[in-house]
């Protein structure tokens, strides 16, 4: 190998620079690919339905509980009552409860759904542009521009609950109702505009308010579930704390929604921030309503408690005619209504309690305590009314009980009246700081990006896909390749753009589709072609390399069909009938052979019928239009065409045609699909495999090399032919084509 040499990149190795190459030969491939994807990407972008979003701002303020019965801790110290502090979260999961959302879903029917069946793909841009109904979807099911329905009422039975109705618009101002069940619509009937109508059998209520449509025209109407608009809503709504950090809460809550509509998610917005609100207040003023409904049930108990009292101290007095007391029993009396006051209000206050706490409680504990100290006090005031005489200790008692008991009613009523305020008056602790608001521009689809992601992807893709092409399709592409390979390269034949006008398409058999011919001699139309010189040179070469030869026959073939192989064939003929030789050129592919093509003539009366006995071979021998050159076609492709090749009239054939002609160039079938060739090979003295350029693997040339050997048929070299002059080529193997003009 010379200096300048090219090196062949192993095949265990990526070469970067062929890979480069490929980029670079397929450009406009990859330009077309990336275009169609930001074309496709501006039009997914313009006709996507926009989303918006809505938000609101929520301020959940601190609160301490206070009991509307007194405050408990003057009465057991600061550690009785909750800590005064703001619970963010439990707020926010309360936000996102069902409680929440169930009362907005029934407030603004989230449960009815309508939705038009618009036109497939541009459906929802043609509704939301107003595109009017054009002349020649007039009658058609589709919903266009300025059409719509409004749904007065929807009453479904169970278990017709999410089953959906086809609603469709008919003339004056009526309308078709279909139920679309699983296993077949059923149509219900027809009912006017703004009437409430009932359909099977009263299990669906239906009124429409406004309809506004062409005849024909379809709304799909659905009632779904409770739950299923609940979990419809949760997924569209996010709540999150504003500001604050993990030791810190500033109890501002920002709500949004997320939607098509920007009018309907700031309605559901606010619905869901007034909820919010009404369930706190309703929420902050339970306590005071369960309080209250306790003091009322112990009211009638405590007024007659207090009635009797009176009255047993009004009979005593009169029975007794008047007992003065002295001033230690006016005293111990005051004492007693104190004590007596006091221990009736830490009883409502245990009442309370016991709601909300085990008896094992420190609060509760320290109640118990207080209520013990009391009733320890009121024991020793018992033993000092006890030394009085006994007519004023009985007076004492009796004056007592309707002291206490007055003024434990008096208290009673009072502490009524305040619940009653506070009930009346309770304002929770949530503020509305921001009523809901949709953005002015959709949150959904980010334009701009998608463009630029689609851009992105059609690049990516299109250069993936001429990698992957380029790195599966391992073809030969250099002279190099075959030389490593042992294969003598007698030509390297470039792709010609003149040959490209001669190759025509014809319908072949419905298993074998269409293929393509040759239609013309190159060498006679384009005697200048980069291509004929290429195939002046393999002349010369063919020269040298038929000296050592027992014969005057060359055969031309290939691993596989559609290689180049007949254009060989017939352009070397012509050469070399152009340089003063007598060729023949046989066409020993019987089955799809097409030289005859090549010089407009017809298939009969060839190759086939000479060794079935039926022609002579005067009669299969044609002349053609160039001096020198003459064909022998395929004939009629006969059932046995290897068989024919076998016998002794095909040797007989190519002894004649060595006598009479200079050169005698043998085109056969491909050596990988039949074995035609390396019969006729076996008969030949010089063989040489045409390869195509980036279509016949190495691997390839080498098995149909080695099965023409196992024939004992010996291939002499090889012609590299359809040779493009490719970056890829150039980077990976440095190709380089000359012409000379």
């Amino acid at each position: 190998m010379t200096e300048n040499t090219p090196h062949t990149p192993p095949s265990d190795e990526i070469d970067l620079g062929r890979l480069f190459g490929l980029l670079l030969d397929h450009k406009w491939m990859i330009l077309f690919i990336t275009l169609l994807f930001t074309v496709g990407g501006v039009v997914y972008a313009l006709i996507a339905t926009p989303v918006y979003q809505s938000d609101a701002l929520v301020q959940v303020e601190q609160r301490s509980s206070l009991s509307p019965l007194g405050d408990l801790a003057n009465v057991m110290g600061d550690a009785v009552g909750p800590t005064p502090e703001s619970n963010t979260a439990a707020e926010v999961q309360i936000l996102q409860s069902r409680m929440v959302l169930g009362q907005v879903v029934e407030r603004t029917d989230l449960d009815n759904v309508v939705r038009p069946n618009s036109v497939p793909l541009v459906g929802d841009f043609i509704l939301r542009k107003g595109i009017e109904r054009p002349e020649l979807f007039k009658g058609s099911a589709y919903v266009w521009g300025n059409e719509f329905l409004t749904l007065g009422r929807l009453e479904v039975a169970g278990p017709l609950l999410g089953v959906p109705l086809t609603v469709t618009a008919l003339d004056e101002g009526r309308y078709r109702v279909t139920l679309m069940d699983k296993e077949a619509p059923r149509e219900l009937g027809e009912a006017r505009v703004g009437v409430l109508a009932s359909f099977a059998d009263e299990q669906i209520q239906l009124r429409i308010a406004e309809l506004q449509a062409a005849p024909g025209a379809e709304f799909t109407v659905l009632k779904r579930s409770r739950s299923a608009a609940i979990r419809d809503l949760g997924r569209r709504l996010s709540v999150s704390e504003v500001g604050g950090g993990r030791s810190a809460s500033t109890g501002m809550l920002r709500l949004t929604l997320t939607g098509t509509d920007r009018e309907e998610i700031s309605e559901r917005l606010d619905s869901v921030a007034q909820t919010f609100l009404r369930q706190n207040v309703e929420r902050q003023s339970a306590e005071a309503e369960r309080s209250l409904e306790f003091l009322e049930q112990q009211a009638p108990k405590v007024r007659d408690d207090l009635a009797a009292a009176e009255k047993r101290l009004s009979q005593y007095r009169v029975e007794q005619d008047s007992v003065d007391l002295t001033s230690e029993a006016q005293a111990a009396i005051q004492q007693f209504v104190e004590l007596d006051s006091r221990l009736s209000e830490l009883e409502f206050q245990e009442a309370e309690m016991a709601q909300r706490y085990t008896t094992s409680h420190p609060n509760y504990q320290a109640l118990l305590r207080q209520k013990n100290q009391l009733q320890e006090r009121r024991a020793e005031l018992n033993q000092r009314v006890a030394q009085l005489p006994a007519s004023q200790q009985e007076v004492v008692r009796r004056t007592r009980d309707v002291e206490v008991s007055q003024a434990i009613y008096v208290n009673m009523l009072n502490k009524m009246q305040e619940l009653q305020i506070a009930r009346a008056g309770t304002v929770g602790n949530v503020r509305i700081i921001d009523s809901a608001q949709a953005g002015d521009f959709p949150i959904a689809p980010k334009r701009p990006l998608i463009v630029v992601l689609a851009t992105l992807l059609g690049g990516m893709l299109a250069v993936g896909i001429v990698l992957v092409r380029g790195l599966l399709n391992r073809g030969v592409e250099s002279p190099d390749q075959l030389e490593d390979a042992g294969l003598p390269v007698y030509a390297t034949v470039p792709l010609s753009d003149e040959q490209r006008k001669l190759v025509r398409r014809i319908k072949g058999s419905r298993r074998s589709g269409s293929r393509e011919i040759v239609s013309g001699v190159l060498a006679e139309r384009a005697p200048a072609d980069t291509a004929t010189e290429a195939m002046r040179g393999l002349r010369t070469s063919l020269h040298f390399a038929m000296l050592e030869a027992s014969d005057n026959r060359l055969v031309i073939t290939g691993p596989s069909p559609g290689i180049g192989k007949s254009f060989v064939a017939i352009n070397l003929g012509a050469i070399c009938a152009q340089a003063g030789q007598r060729v023949l050129v046989i066409d020993a592919d019987m089955r799809k052979g097409h030289v005859h093509h090549a010089f407009s003539g017809k298939s009969e009366g060839g190759l086939s019928e000479l060794l079935s006995g039926r022609l002579a071979i005067d009669g299969a021998i044609r002349s053609t239009e160039i001096d020198g050159l003459d064909y022998m076609s395929r004939g009629v492709s006969p059932p046995n065409p290897s068989e024919l090749l076998m016998t002794a009239g095909f040797t007989d054939l190519l002894e004649e045609a060595s006598r009479r002609y200079d050169l005698v160039i043998v085109d056969t079938p491909p050596v990988l699909a039949v074995t035609d060739a390396v019969l006729v090979g076996a008969q030949c003295g010089t063989t040489l495999m045409v390869a195509r350029f980036q279509a016949n693997p190495i691997r390839e040339l080498q098995i149909a090399r080695k099965r023409l050997e196992t024939g004992g048929v010996t291939v002499k070299g090889a012609i590299l032919n359809a040779m493009e002059r490719k970056a890829a080529t150039s980077y990976g193997y440095g190709y380089y084509q000359y012409s000379y003009k």
